[in-house]
């Protein structure tokens, strides 16, 4: 707004008569600067966004009857040539009724004005309209009155904007005079209420603050300047203003004085001193010159004023406060406009930022968008079982489960001694590093590098007891097939519990997943009742797939207690190797070391001198060239039952894997969707409404948002303001 004076609710007093005289209080030199600088605060005011970012301002601050309303009359200009100046009307709303933000409105309040004569009515009627909120605006502009208006101050308040010629480049917001008691019909609220609007305009570090004091009235009485000093206690940004020096009871000019000297209560932009015209003067029609002309007499005539220095009068008369308030508002709107620029953009990067945090607006198609949110969350189910490259991939969290199955299982192979109880610490069993080329050495079973074999041991003898207890109708020289099949299903029944812990850990694995996606796609929607809903229906499919795995399991376990398998090479290998083994043991300790050890020269020589025979032969062959052994049927079993332990668990191992992957990691895909469809109940009769309601947000975020949104379109309009500002 070019060259303009803003006022807010407080009520002005009755204005001069004619508006056809110039003021002449601006000095034109650097007008264009300064008035460029103004329009663009004033319009980043009218955004609203003072809300946001602390704008330069200069508040007018006053006790009841300190002579402010008469000093910012002098200082807009009202009197203005009929041809040459307008004043316009606007009502700035940022609350409602019961002082809540609302996006910031300005509304026009009428045509624009040329007579003075209709100004002083004007404002009247827009104040009433401010004070009521619940009543229509335009009722006012017609002249309605109310007995009794809604409140008593508002933080909503009437934008004067003041254009014509020589008027001073200045705006500011005339605040209620701070009221020290009321009276009958008052409300002792009103008193703590215009406090903290003050307050909440003086607080901001860049207010200029504007301290009308009454001469008058006792200094240490009045406590706008106590509330100054609160706020500006190095009064860095206070301009102090004594109004009504004719009023000085004789004998107490030195006190008043010393404020201007700045002796006193000392401000860095000093004391000033003005004269306005009584009440009786006004009443009498004295003109806006003749205003100016009894300030310059008094000051001129009048002592102490006419005694003070050269230096000191120009802390007095209303033009000097006002051109020393127009380049104190011009410097400080040019040194923050880079740093308002700064703060704007960030505050508008957070609060955009803060709009993507919450939960999506409530759809207009509520049961396309439900069906998109369950298709997306299956889609990234189907990812993630499928398996994804990375650190915290579904099939990487199984895996460390599945490698620890393994190793359990194998552990459980059945630990067995060839020689007999009595006489077993006086041996070592020696590493089966056969097997090394096929599995790493396991502590446990037959892998144990210590004197003494484990406490789970079956000894020779106790093989030998068996297989004779188990023989019924047999030839002596023949083993029922029971006493192999008994060692197997006593390793197979200790198979059980790994089985059900490794699915208890994959099923622990897929719940927190699929926990972490139901929160990823459906915990932002709504109330959350959709998002506890899902949780349930994934809860139950889930259910239902556990059961199934469980089932395959068992099934699995019972498989493995009938022994047989389709791979006799390999199962005859292994025995072979287990039987030459556990013989070689009983003949010497370290005779299984040095047949398995590769490059030994001596097993190299035997099999050259064997080759010589015509004998072709493996070092695992070896020690059937050992001679007979009373032991023989024990360590028979022994080999068998090691040999088919060998074959099972890498079969069982693989066999629970898949079973596991197949039933519970691809099963909980497999008719998700239709469950969750069910479950919503997002097709059908009456869906639209079910899923209107799924979307329906909390107040608290509806309104969240709508604060969010108010403020960002305060700021995109503050930013569209900063780009057009042209020096």
């Amino acid at each position: 707004m070019s060259p303009s004076s803003t006022t807010s609710t407080d009520s002005f007093p009755d204005g001069f008569p004619d508006m056809n005289e110039s003021v002449g209080l601006c000095d034109p030199a650097n007008a264009q600067g300064r008035r460029a600088l103004l329009d663009l605060l004033n319009r980043l005011r009218n955004t609203g966004v003072q809300k946001d970012i602390d704008l330069p301002m200069i508040a007018v601050i006053g006790n009841q009857s300190a002579g402010k309303s008469s000093l910012i009359e002098s200082i807009s200009g009202l009197t203005l040539p009929r041809s040459a100046g307008t004043c316009t009307r606007q009502l700035h709303l940022n609350t409602d009724e019961r002082g809540s933000p609302i996006k910031p409105r300005v509304i026009p309040f009428g045509e624009a004005l040329t007579s003075k004569t209709e100004v002083e009515e004007r404002i009247r009627r827009a104040q009433r309209a401010i004070l009521n909120p619940k009543t229509d605006p335009e009722r006012f502009l017609r002249g309605a009155t109310v007995d009794e208006n809604e409140t008593s101050f508002s933080r909503n308040y009437v934008s004067l904007d003041i254009s014509g010629r020589d008027l001073a480049d200045l705006s500011f917001v005339d605040l209620p005079g701070l009221i020290a008691s009321v009276g009958q019909s008052g409300r002792m609220q009103d008193i703590e209420l215009v406090k903290n609007l003050v307050i909440s305009y003086i607080e901001r570090p860049s207010c200029l603050i504007l301290l009308t004091v009454a001469c008058e009235t006792d200094f240490e009485n009045q406590g706008a300047h106590h509330l100054a000093k609160q706020y500006d206690p190095e009064g860095k940004r206070t301009v102090g203003v004594l109004t009504k020096p004719d009023r000085i009871p004789y004998g107490e000019e030195e006190q008043w004085v010393k404020l201007i000297r700045n002796d006193e209560e000392p401000l860095v932009n000093n004391w000033y001193c003005v004269k306005q015209p009584s009440s009786n003067d006004v009443a009498q029609g004295m003109t806006w010159s003749e205003a100016r002309a009894s300030e310059d007499a008094f000051f001129a005539g009048i002592s102490p004023w006419c005694d003070l220095e050269e230096h000191l009068q120009a802390f007095l008369r209303t033009s000097r406060l006002t051109d020393r308030l127009s380049n104190i508002l011009a410097e400080l709107i040019s040194k923050r406009l880079p740093e308002i620029q700064d703060e704007l953009y960030k505050v508008l990067r957070h609060t955009e930022e803060d709009l993507k945090e919450l939960p999506p607006e409530p759809p207009t198609d509520p049961v396309n968008e439900a069906l998109r949110i369950i298709s997306e969350f299956v889609k990234e189910l189907s990812e993630r079982v499928e398996g994804t490259p990375e650190a915290d991939g579904l099939l990487q969290k199984i895996r460390v489960h599945t490698a620890r199955f393994k190793r359990e299982i194998r552990a459980t192979a059945p630990s067995f001694i060839p020689w007999v109880r009595s006489e077993a610490h006086q041996h070592r069993l020696p590493p089966t590093s056969f097997l090394d080329n096929e599995e790493k050495p396991l502590a446990g079973a037959n892998n144990f590098p210590v004197t003494g074999p484990p406490p789970n041991s079956i000894y020779i003898e106790e093989v030998m007891e068996r297989a004779e207890i188990s023989r019924t109708r047999e030839l002596p020289d023949h083993t029922p097939f029971v006493v192999q099949q008994n060692y197997i299903s006593e390793y197979v029944e200790k198979w059980k519990a790994p089985s059900m812990i490794l699915f208890d850990a994959v099923y622990d694995v897929l719940k927190k997943d699929l926990e972490n996606m139901i929160d990823k796609h459906f915990k932002r929607i709504g109330r959350g009742t959709a998002h506890q809903s899902v949780l349930m229906i994934v809860q139950d499919h889930l259910d239902q797939v556990a059961a199934r795995s469980r089932d395959m399991i068992n099934w699995l376990l019972k498989l493995e207690n009938n022994p047989q398998t389709q791979n006799p090479d390999y199962y005859l290998n292994y025995r072979d190797k287990f039987a030459g083994y556990y013989r070689s043991c009983r003949h010497n300790d370290d005779l299984p070391a040095r047949l398995w050890m590769n490059g030994n020269a001596d097993v190299n020589r035997v099999l050259a001198g064997l080759a010589q025979l015509g004998i072709n032969s493996r070092a695992d062959a070896l020690p059937k060239l050992l001679p007979s052994d009373p032991m023989q049927t024990g360590l028979d079993i022994m080999a068998s039952v090691r040999a088919y332990f060998q074959v099972s668990y890498k079969r069982f191992v693989d066999a629970v894997c898949m079973a596991i992957d197949h039933e519970a990691v691809r099963g909980v895909e497999r008719g998700l969707d239709r469950a969750l469809w069910d479950g919503l109940e997002v097709t059908g009769p009456g869906a639209d409404e079910r899923c209107a309601a799924m979307f329906l947000e909390p107040a608290s975020t509806a309104g969240r948002r709508q604060e969010l949104t108010r403020k960002l379109e305060r700021l995109t309009m503050a930013k569209a303001e900063l780009r057009q500002l042209t020096l």
